[in-house]
Order: structure tokens, then C-alpha cells, then sequence
């Protein structure tokens, strides 16, 4: 009999970490738009709030260099404390290992700044470790396009999944007859899913249309 795939996300497979979404790190990133950038980032914590996905926020040298976590993401994860750090590497971080431990999800989803640096080292260390690894792709970013590819293209051969934020909020749904779910993936949709948002507020408002029903 067919069955999804084991390799599909689900709410309750993975815990999401997201990696240095600082306007230090942002200044220098080039290989994405930073407004993007804060739109993918948005999405993606917005998805997991309302899927209640786990989730670790974690800065580096918040109050002293880099500074805060960008607003979208605060916003999403209201009063959750961030575990700031110095290492860049935030798998060495005893207090955020501490919280994957806590957690206890053998799948992680990452996402954040830079690619290169932030995300491959963690990347790397769970993947050393056992952990089953996916990285949000466009929802991360570095100095320069070729730094960012570079990245990417070193964690696929690594094992990692590659996905992009709309698939993650999308994979999260899976099926429109989730009617628990679906007023806020729609909702995330309208908001921050660029023109498939607006093709689903354009097919909401002018036909009453909606995706869980059959024609």
C-alpha cells in the first residue's frame, strides 16, 4: 500500500533551529535581498508557531556586537527566551545543546546567517552525530553568492535536505482537508508567500474558493 514518504516533514518529526537572524550578520549578506530574507524568515517561524514545531532561537554576542533577533521572529515566538552565545559554531554551545537534548528530536531543520559559517558548522556536527539534517536554503544567507553555494552544495554532500521556506510551510499542511491548520497556513500564505499568497487572496475574495474542497 502507498504511504507518504518517511523522508516528508511533519509537525511533530523535527525541531527547527534558527541561527543568527542579527542585523549584524545582515549588514554583510549579499546573497540574498535582505528584505527577503526577513520575509522567508517570517514565514518559516511563523509556520512553526502555529504547527507547534520545537523550535531553538539562538543569537551570537547579542548585546555586544550583533544585536537583536530581527522583529519577524520575536514576534512569532512571543516571551521565548534567546540563548545568545559566543562560539560561531552554536552545536559547542553548551546551553544550547542542553535545549536539543531537552527537545529530543532526532530530525533538525535549520535556517539562518551566515551559510557558511553558522549553519555548516551545526550542519556538520549533527550530521557527524547521527541526527538527521534539513536546511532551509532560502531562508539562510551569506557575503556573496559563491560563498552561499558553497555552503550548500558542502552540506548536501554532507547528507543534508535542502528545502525552501514556502515547502516548509507547505510540507507542514500537506493535505487542505486539515481544517485545523488551514485558516493559518492561508493566513501565512496571504501574508508572506509573495505571488502565491496573492493568487490565494485573489482566489478567496473574488470566488470563494478554497483548496480543501473538491470540484
Amino acid at each position: 500500500m502507498a504511504q507518504p514518504g518517511k523522508s516528508l516533514i511533519s509537525p511533530t518529526d523535527h525541531m527547527l533551529v534558527l541561527i543568527d537572524f542579527q542585523s549584524q550578520m545582515a549588514f554583510a549578506t549579499k546573497s540574498i535581498d535582505t528584505t527577503q530574507l526577513r520575509n522567508n524568515a517570517a514565514l518559516v517561524s511563523h509556520a512553526a508557531k502555529s504547527f507547534g514545531v520545537p523550535t531553538i532561537l539562538t543569537t551570537v554576542a547579542e548585546k555586544s556586537f550583533s544585536g537583536p533577533m530581527f522583529d519577524e521572529i520575536v514576534a512569532a515566538f512571543e516571551h521565548q527566551p534567546m540563548l545568545d552565545r559566543t562560539s560561531m559554531n552554536m552545536w559547542e554551545d553548551a546551553a544550547v545543546i542542553d535545549e536539543v537534548n531537552r527537545i529530543g528530536k532526532e530530525r533538525i531543520v535549520f535556517a539562518g546567517l551566515w551559510t557558511s559559517v553558522c549553519i555548516v558548522g551545526p550542519v556538520a556536527s549533527a550530521i557527524d552525530q547521527g541526527f538527521e539534517v534539513y536546511f532551509i536554503a532560502d531562508a539562510c544567507g551569506d557575503i556573496s553568492v559563491e560563498a552561499h553555494e558553497r555552503a550548500v552544495q558542502r552540506m548536501i554532500q554532507l547528507g543534508a535536505v535542502p528545502m525552501t521556506s514556502l515547502q516548509y510551510l507547505l510540507e507542514l499542511q500537506r493535505d487542505w482537508a486539515r481544517t485545523e491548520t488551514y485558516e493559518s497556513t492561508t493566513g501565512i500564505a496571504k501574508i508572506w508567500g509573495g505571488a502565491y499568497g496573492l493568487g490565494v487572496t485573489y482566489a478567496k475574495t473574488m470566488f470563494g474558493a478554497s483548496e480543501g474542497s473538491h470540484g
